[in-house]
Formats: structure tokens, sequence, C-alpha cells
């Protein structure tokens, strides 16, 4: 399949998340298409729009889903708004899966902690979806959420249903909390204290604003996670989505084609450099 061409998918379904947050579902219209099309947790799409253009969203469904594939999409420029328009039954290009996924087995037999912010538990949801459907592969699963105000909180019930499974917590925290709210007022870094995992066994994936990130990994590694089992996706600008047109060039590395999972010492030595 040219990963340059994008196929034909039909949205057949759209939730709105928040007031700027939705979700779309997708079919291919080719069913060959379909049949051959598989995605791992932590890829991204490029969704495109006739004479708008295509931008990278991160896929959100559980890979097994055979029925359809998600995207939660927040409204920040030109193609998102132009996508937030659509409903059921319009037609939109896809190109892809694009970069490295979560590196999944190599999660197996640990504890995880998945360490999101903002809209980034988007990316993580497939993984997690993941995790509860092979829970016995995996040991204790923390999944600790920030966001900056109480009522930004997506998948309230979908948090609730992760917390009920064995052996695994759900902590929330938010920046500006209004009304009930079953979290911390603070950064989600003042969780940590909160974790009950071995930390010398535990693997950490984490996605959301850069800085919390770096904030989350510095909080891991002092607490005895070893480096190379915390992994992060990057968001940058992406273009081409094959390491071709430079945008999204990271060092030597382009976050399209080479990521947008990383291990912390694949970046470690530019995350802390002004520009990168």
């Amino acid at each position: 399949m040219n990963p340059l061409l994008p196929r034909e998918a039909e949205v057949i379904g759209r939730d709105q998340e928040s007031p700027t947050i939705f979700s779309l579902h997708l079919r291919f219209t080719d069913a060959r298409v379909a049949a051959g099309w598989h995605f791992e947790p932590g890829q991204f799409n490029m969704l495109y729009m006739a004479g708008i253009g295509e931008v990278p969203i991160s896929i959100s469904s559980d890979p097994d889903d055979e029925e359809r594939f998600s995207h939660t999409i927040r409204v920040v420029g030109r193609e998102t708004r132009a996508l937030a328009r659509l409903q059921p039954g319009d037609r939109i290009g896809v190109r892809g899966p694009f970069g490295r996924g979560w590196p999944l087995e190599r999660l197996e037999g640990r504890d995880v902690a998945v360490v999101t912010g903002g809209l980034g538990c988007a990316p993580t949801v497939a993984l997690i979806d993941y995790l509860m459907r092979r829970r016995r592969r995996f040991g204790r699963v923390a999944i600790v959420q920030g966001v900056k105000h109480s009522e930004d909180l997506l998948w309230r019930e979908r948090y609730d249903e992760w917390g009920r499974r064995p052996e695994t917590r759900v902590l929330l925290a938010a920046d500006v909390v209004r009304g009930k709210w079953p979290g911390i007022q603070g950064p989600v870094t003042a969780l940590f204290d909160r974790l009950e995992l071995d930390f010398g066994n535990t693997a950490s994936v984490m996605c959301g604003p850069q800085p919390m990130m770096v904030a989350a990994a510095h909080g891991l590694m002092e607490r005895g996670v070893v480096a190379r089992r915390i992994w992060l996706s990057m968001e940058r600008n992406m273009q081409c989505a094959v390491g071709l047109c430079g945008h999204c060039q990271f060092g030597s590395a382009f976050v399209c084609r080479d990521g947008p999972v990383f291990s912390w010492p694949e970046l470690e030595p530019l995350i802390h450099q002004k520009g990168f």
C-alpha cells in the first residue's frame, strides 16, 4: 500500500467529548483495505480533507476492534475545524498507520505506570485497553492523569471502569478544581507518592505536554524506575509522515518515522535543549 496515497474512510459515528474535543469513528469503504489494515497502540494516521489539508492524529481505539477505528481530536486550527463539522456518512482520506508505537512486549511481566496530561490521554487509550484485555500479562497498573481544569477530564466512565479492575489504580490531578473532583489539586507529579508499584520492576509510558513528561520522567527515575523503561510519545509538526520533509526532525531522528514513541535515553541528549 502506497503510504502517500490516502484511502477513503467513512464516518460511522461521532461523539462530542467536550466543547472543543470530539471523537470520530471511521471505517474504510474498501473492504480489502479494511481487511489488511492494522495498527499498534501509539501509532497515528494522517486525516485528509480535500481542498483543506491533512493533520496527524493519534489512534485512540482498541486495535482488536475490527469494525472501526477512532480518533479523538481537539479543535485548534483549519484542518481540525473542518474535521469537527463531519457527520456520519461523510467521507475523508486516511493515510497510515505511521510511526513506532508503544513497546508492548517490553511491558509484559512488569508494573506499568501510564502518565498522561491534558488530551495526552488519547494516544494511551488504545494502550490501556490493550493492557486491560490482557490483564494477566502485566503486574500492577497505575493510570495517572493530569488536566488543567477538572472539567477537562474526558471519559470519566471509562476511568471509573479501569479503576475497578484488579490491581489497577486511577489517580487524577487538576491544576484548577471546580465542583466535585475525585483527585487532587496540583501537578500530576504530586501523585507519584501515592503509587503502589515496584519501581525497580516498573515500566512507564507517557504522553502530554513535553514539560510535564520531562518532570514525570525525572520523578519516576528518582524513585528507582530505570531510564530505559520510560517511553514518551512526542508531538511535533508532522506533515509527510514518512521522514522525507524534515518538519518533525528531532536531532538525527524523525518523530513521524522513528517515533512518535521514544525511550528516555533516546531523547535525553536533546530534550533539555531550547529549540528541540
